[in-house]
Order: structure tokens, then sequence, then C-alpha cells
């Protein structure tokens, strides 16, 4: 990852990371952005702790140094602990996790290697394990996650390691 930014912060202050970030750069996106990522974070079916395993994976897919480290406490509220983040960021967690997290892992990874494939045993098994509408979430959540992971990624600018941080969803 280049640790050379392609655009600065936006030397703003609010507290607020995706703000304070090269993304507030654009305030009139950033704030739509922000919006849609609390509805993510507490209008689907979804547990945040689940949500947050979709999210480090994808960190992991995509490289992005910030997201790795980042935890964000409406997950650890919801029971997600250290050694569970560990398994979801290893080379393959397999069966160290529950069954919804496996499946949760094997969607992001599908999702980054052939979105389009169809598995049949995949499928099978996240019909079998989760509502239609927590697999819409799941997807709007990859999504979301995505995004901003890669606009980091592309922007350049983040050092090869950071510590551990909690953060609490944007407001």
């Amino acid at each position: 990852m280049s640790s050379r930014p392609r655009a600065k912060s936006s030397g703003s202050a609010t507290g607020n990371m995706l703000r304070d970030s090269a993304l507030g750069l654009v305030p009139e996106t950033i704030d739509h952005l922000v919006e849609l990522g609390r509805a993510v974070w507490e209008t689907g079916p979804l547990r945040p702790a689940e949500i947050e395993v979709a999210r480090l994976r994808n960190a992991v897919r995509v490289n992005c140094v910030f997201c790795r480290n980042a935890r964000y406490d409406i997950a650890q509220a919801d029971g997600l602990t250290e050694p569970r983040v560990a398994t979801v960021q290893s080379a393959s967690p397999g069966e160290q996790l529950g069954r919804r997290d496996q499946l949760i892992v094997a969607f992001v990874d599908q999702y980054y290697d052939d979105p389009g494939a169809h598995n049949l045993t995949l499928h099978n098994a996240l019909r079998a394990t989760f509502s239609e509408p927590e697999l819409a979430h799941l997807s709007l959540c990859l999504a979301y996650f995505s995004l901003f992971s890669r606009c980091a990624v592309a922007l350049g600018g983040m050092p090869d390691e950071l510590p551990v941080m909690q953060v609490s969803l944007p407001r």
C-alpha cells in the first residue's frame, strides 16, 4: 500500500473519521454515505457482531490497514471478541467459527473471488441459515464496506501498521 496520499485529509476536526479524512473534501457526498452507514449498522436484520465479521473479512480481502484495525463498539457490545476477530482475519477460518460466521466469511470471499459464481453448496447453506432479508442486508453491508475500504486503499497515505482502535458509529 502506498504511504503517499493521493489526496490529503480535509483538514477538518469534526471527530468523525470519515468527514475528517480525504473523503471529507466532498461533504455533499460523504454526509449521505455517513447516513447510509448508520442505516447499515442500525436498521437491518443482522446483528452488529455479524456485520463486523463481514466488515473485517472485507478489510482482509482489500488489505485496508485502517479497516483491519478498527473495532466498532456496537459490535464489541454484541459479543465480538479479539479471538473471533483473529479467526475471521486468518487465511482459512474454517471450523473455528460458528456456522453463521463461517458462512459470512464464505460469502465475502466469494464476493471477491467471483461474485457471479453460483456455488450450489454455499447457496444452499446460506439459504438454510439466513433469511432473505438477512442475505440482502449482508450484501448491502459488504457493498458499503467495500466502498470505503477500497477508497481508503486507493487514496493511499496509510501506514503499514496501525494499533487496534475502537470506533463508534459516525454521527
